[in-house]
């Protein structure tokens, strides 16, 4: 008889399966920058890739609304132990589909609609979910947004304090999406407490390097701590809240069923593979290398004629200044990529140039640290991004001359070919 064989996506869906692996090369033969995206390993994407998608888990383990649950709760109850013992927290919520919707998960389990929170303004670094207008956490609730000096772009603590005694919110936010220097977590929870509000930590864009021992952690001053699990992290996309037990019967019921009907169980499974991987002693050396790897590259950069935003960086990210420059960092963004450097055109404080077209460029270290290049590497690639952006401001308007483009790619292939893509 004979036994059955089922086809794979090259034979079911070429198209589909040509896109992908398109993706695949792009991934091994980039100089990968954005400061938001990162490799997940082989085991990892395993986890990611496996049956368990097959799987509905509504509820929480020991209290599911479906039967079969024999591997799933183990699963589930492995994420939620390893996050807690990662991070030194008393309380973890594994399910959030994304960093986005463990903000929305807070906000729901913690406030009424209407009430006064506050954020770090978008134009100086925030995100989008700690209440700028157009996300529904500023639409839903009375937004209210600090800033950073203009002489030195660092958040203003002084005016922090004041805007919560003015305002009395019910909730701080405090985290970042383009902010290159540390976070006094410490000095957020004075503010909070004295105020009488929530502190919530969103350390989407630091969660590694403070599993790593190289940021400092929020976990002792904060009620709730949001994060995704990419990033620095460098496991599955989705998300994470942890949180002080006091807090956990309602934050817990606001991601189910408040928001979210059932987890994404391969993803879980995934998020306990990178828990696991960012306990091991290695992980640390590595959380250590994104940030040498960003203060070599800040000065490599400077050197260079660069303006960079708080004239350096203390974690994996940096924001150039192309004020200097002349031009807009869109149009430098996609000749870069052009060229086989991926990172982002992100606004700068006080940003003269519409959010579209910002005066800036957003760069993260953390993918080519999880390839294995060191500070050595850091002045090849800044020479690459300096002669890229040369190549952009000469081609002007008509675009990067293609053969300068493909100069540059061939020069990054050879860079990076010593050192592989984890996953890949």
């Amino acid at each position: 008889m004979e036994s059955h064989r089922e086809p794979d996506l090259r034979e079911v869906d070429p198209e589909i399966a040509a896109l992908i692996e398109g993706e695949d090369r792009r991934q091994r033969e980039s100089l990968r920058l954005i400061a938001s995206e990162n490799y997940a390993s082989k085991a990892v994407l395993e986890a990611s890739a496996s049956t368990l998608t097959n799987k509905y888990a509504e509820g929480y383990p020991g209290r599911r609304y479906y039967e079969g649950m024999d591997f799933v709760d183990p699963i589930e109850r492995l994420a939620i132990d390893r996050a807690k013992r990662l991070f030194g927290a008393e309380h973890a919520n594994v399910q959030p589909y994304s960093g986005s919707p463990a903000n929305l998960a807070v906000l729901l389990g913690l406030c009424a609609p209407g009430d006064t929170i506050m954020g770090l303004s978008l134009p100086a670094g925030g995100h989008l979910t700690h209440g700028w207008k157009v996300s529904a956490t500023g639409i839903y609730y009375h937004s209210v947004q600090y800033g950073v000096r203009r002489e030195d772009h660092r958040i203003d603590m002084d005016q922090v304090r004041d805007l919560a005694r003015e305002q009395r919110p019910k909730l701080i936010w405090c985290g970042h999406s383009a902010y290159p220097r540390l976070l006094d977590f410490e000095a957020f929870a004075a503010i909070a407490q004295e105020v009488g509000a929530y502190l919530v930590a969103d350390i989407a864009h630091i969660a590694g390097l403070i599993a790593g021992g190289v940021h400092p952690s929020p976990i002792p001053h904060a009620d709730a701590v949001t994060t995704t699990t990419h990033k620095t992290l460098r496991g599955p996309r989705g998300g994470l809240i942890l949180c002080k037990a006091e807090h956990a019967a309602k934050i817990d019921k606001a991601v189910f069923p408040g928001l979210q009907g059932g987890p994404h169980n391969h993803t879980t499974a995934a998020k306990a593979v990178a828990f696991h991987e960012a306990l091991q002693p290695a992980f640390k050396a590595y959380a250590a290398q994104i940030v040498a790897n960003a203060k070599a590259l800040a000065a490599r950069l400077i050197e260079r004629g660069y303006d960079l935003v708080t004239g350096g960086t203390d974690n994996h990210l940096l924001l150039v200044d192309l004020t200097r420059q002349g031009v807009g960092g869109r149009k430098v963004a996609r000749d870069l990529n052009a060229c086989g450097i991926e990172l982002n055109a992100n606004s700068i404080p006080f940003d003269p140039r519409k959010p579209f077209d910002p005066s800036g460029l957003r760069i993260g270290l953390a993918s080519v640290t999880s390839r294995g290049l060191g500070e050595a590497a850091m002045d090849g690639i800044a020479g690459v991004i300096d002669a890229g952006i040369k190549a952009s401001l000469a081609g002007g308007a008509e675009g990067i001359d293609p053969a300068a483009a493909e100069r540059l790619k061939g020069q990054i292939r050879e860079m990076l070919a010593p050192f592989p893509a984890p996953g890949l």
